[in-house]
C-alpha cells in the first residue's frame, strides 16, 4: 500500500465534519426560508428578531441579544431597520435610563398572523419526535460550544 492510498483513508472528508453539516444545514435553511421571508419583506435575522418579542415583548436590548446571540453591534442595526419598518419601537427604560426596552407595534404583532403559518417543519421530513430530538440536540451542541469557548477565555 502507497503512502497516498494511506493519507485517503486517515484523512476526513468535508462531509466527516459536524461543522460543515450544522454550516450546510443552516444554508438549506436559509434557502427554504427565502421564500417566506421574501412575502415578509424581512431578513432571517429580523424574522428570528420579531419571534422572540412575540415570544416575550418589552424586552431589553441586551436581553434580547442575549436571546438570539447576537452582539449589541449587531442586534442595533437590525432594530433600527425594524423600527423604520414599522413593526418595532424603542424607548429608554424610565427605570433604568441606561436600558432601552424594545416593544412590538401593532404591524409587528400582525405579522405573527402571516409568520407562524409558514413554518418548515414538513420541509424537514422529520417526524414530530425526530423534530424535537434534533432541535434539543442541535441545542445542546450551541450551549456546549459556548461553554468550551467560556472556559477557554
Amino acid at each position: 500500500m502507497n503512502t497516498i492510498e494511506t493519507a485517503d483513508r486517515t484523512t476526513p472528508k468535508l462531509a466527516d465534519f459536524l461543522c460543515f453539516a450544522v454550516y450546510s444545514a443552516n444554508l438549506a435553511f436559509g434557502k427554504a426560508y427565502k421564500p417566506i421571508l421574501d412575502e415578509l419583506g424581512l431578513t432571517y435575522t429580523q424574522y428570528i428578531t420579531i419571534i422572540a418579542l412575540w415570544e416575550e415583548d418589552n424586552q431589553t436590548v441586551g436581553g434580547l441579544g442575549e436571546k438570539l446571540f447576537l452582539e449589541s453591534n449587531t442586534l442595533t442595526p437590525i432594530l433600527k431597520k425594524l423600527e423604520a419598518m414599522g413593526y418595532l419601537y424603542r424607548q429608554r427604560d424610565p427605570s433604568d435610563e441606561r436600558q432601552v426596552l424594545v416593544s412590538l407595534t401593532k404591524s409587528g404583532r400582525r405579522l405573527r398572523e402571516k409568520g407562524l403559518g409558514m413554518d418548515l417543519v414538513d420541509a424537514c421530513g422529520l417526524t414530530t419526535q425526530e423534530f424535537g430530538k434534533v432541535q434539543k440536540t442541535i441545542a445542546t451542541l450551541r450551549n456546549n460550544l459556548i461553554k468550551a469557548v467560556q472556559e477557554r477565555e
